[in-house]
């Protein structure tokens, strides 16, 4: 059985005091849970949020980095930047970096492979946009999006990456899938895994659903057969909100 991954993606958000507050209330019940936990937090608060993790259960993750290992990249920061400071997975591919900042399916096939290179978890994040979704395009943009992020990924490789559905239109709206709707993705997108990796491989591989994410919500989605936890926005901001989350998967 595959574990659950709960994952906090802070994205532009938070002071230095206001993060460091947020992470001494979670790490006071993290570990009554039997999920996996992460946060995302902003790069300037990494340093400062690894030093208080330190060797607990919560794991460190980046909402981003360039595929370089270094060089004159100015506002970049590498998969070894972040490995060196404790992070243990990197979002790639967020729907904010693929409709406000233009990267493409090629950039993040780039990221994927340099963050495997230096032993971080990508988690891959596809998903439509309410358009596409009402034309029924729905299974075209989000397989387009999983080949092309994909791209040259070995079966062994594939054993490291987390995928994250996230349709855009559920995105900070306060709209959520329905548990039927986010299920039906998640099945193609493992079907897919399977005809691309094998079966073996694709039943191991965790899908996360993004979206408006909630207390209220969590449960009934995270029951269906192929959503194996969520990556969590606005909820992820607030010790009450995270820890209700994962107090409702119990």
């Amino acid at each position: 059985m595959r574990p659950i991954l709960i994952a906090g993606n802070w994205k532009m958000n938070l002071s230095r005091q206001q993060a460091i507050g947020l992470v001494e209330e979670l790490l006071l019940q993290v570990d009554h849970f039997e999920a996996e936990v992460a946060i995302c937090p902003p790069y300037v608060y990494l340093d400062t949020i690894s030093q208080k993790i330190g060797h607990t259960s919560l794991a460190l993750g980046g909402q981003d980095v360039y595929f370089e290992n270094a060089g004159a990249f100015t506002g970049e920061i590498s998969c070894e930047m972040l490995a060196d400071l404790g992070c243990q997975y990197v979002i790639l591919g967020h729907s904010e970096r693929r409709h406000i900042l233009g990267e493409t399916n090629a950039i993040v096939n780039k990221k994927a492979f340099a963050a495997l290179e230096k032993g971080l978890k990508p988690i891959v994040c596809v998903g439509e946009t309410l358009k596409q979704r009402e034309e029924n395009q729905t299974t075209d943009i989000v397989l387009e999006q999983l080949y092309g992020s994909l791209a040259g990924i070995t079966e062994k490789q594939a054993e490291q990456i987390v995928i994250a559905y996230e349709p855009v239109w559920a995105i900070g709206t306060g709209k959520v899938a329905s548990p039927e709707q986010a299920e039906e993705v998640h099945a193609t997108i493992r079907q897919t895994l399977a005809t691309k990796f094998g079966k073996v491989t694709a039943q191991n591989i965790q899908i996360l659903y993004g979206g408006s994410v909630k207390p209220e919500n969590s449960k009934e989605l995270i029951e269906q057969e192929n959503i194996d936890g969520a990556l969590v926005g606005g909820a992820s901001l607030k010790a009450e909100t995270f820890l209700g989350i994962l107090d409702r998967l119990q």
